[in-house]
């Protein structure tokens, strides 16, 4: 059996690795579908909450991504403003964390030639192609209740942030309705994801 990562951020960052490409995609969403991963697991463990339509700390535990810090020392604000919030840093954290475990390798490179950026390659496919299973697999077969919640939340995440490595176009239409039943389970940070990506499209 193959290991994965344990965390759901560490997870949705390698679901976003395109195997053929052999590069990362993300199409500049990466850092909202990471920290909505975050709040996500946040909000599966009881450790976030929601009051009023917004999230708020909820039981003590661990806090990895300092989410709960964040949320502590703020007056209450939207899902989507978390959302948002240091996306280019949770990616470099996440790349990070999946370095040291030795998940993925990283070098620097230039883009164009000109502009510095960094090469991602995971180590071994598998881990990847695992990911991808279980994301599928929920999108089929069981009620989704029964349906593990961090595959669930995959699913959720990967149709709002429209990661096409995990659910292309039109596979987010034909399964719309297992989509809603995977999303409703999984919190508000996934739908939040949604409406932050169509704010951006609407102001471009």
């Amino acid at each position: 059996m193959v290991e994965t990562p344990d965390g759901l951020p560490s997870r949705m960052y390698l679901l976003a690795y395109d195997l053929r490409k052999q590069r990362l995609v993300h199409g500049g969403r990466l850092g909202y579908i990471l920290r909505a991963a975050a709040l996500t697991e946040l909000y599966l463990d009881g450790r976030v909450v929601e009051e009023k339509g917004r999230p708020v700390p909820g039981t003590p535990g661990d806090d990895p991504y300092g989410l709960l810090a964040q949320l502590s020392a703020s007056r209450p604000r939207t899902w989507q403003h978390w959302v948002r919030k240091d996306g280019r840093a949770m990616i470099r954290t996440v790349r990070d964390e999946l370095e040291r475990g030795g998940w993925i390798r990283t070098r620097p490179h230039r883009v164009l030639g000109v502009f510095p950026g960094t090469r991602v390659t995971v180590r071994d496919p598998r881990v990847v192609k695992t990911l991808w299973g279980g994301a599928s697999a929920a999108l089929r077969g069981r009620p989704a209740a029964h349906v593990n919640s961090y595959d669930a939340a995959a699913v959720a995440l990967a149709a709002a942030g429209e990661l096409g490595t995990v659910l292309p176009r039109r596979d987010r239409r034909r399964h719309r309705r297992r989509i809603a039943e995977l999303t409703a389970r999984s919190g508000p940070a996934a739908s939040a994801v949604a409406k932050v990506i169509a704010q951006l499209r609407a102001a471009a």
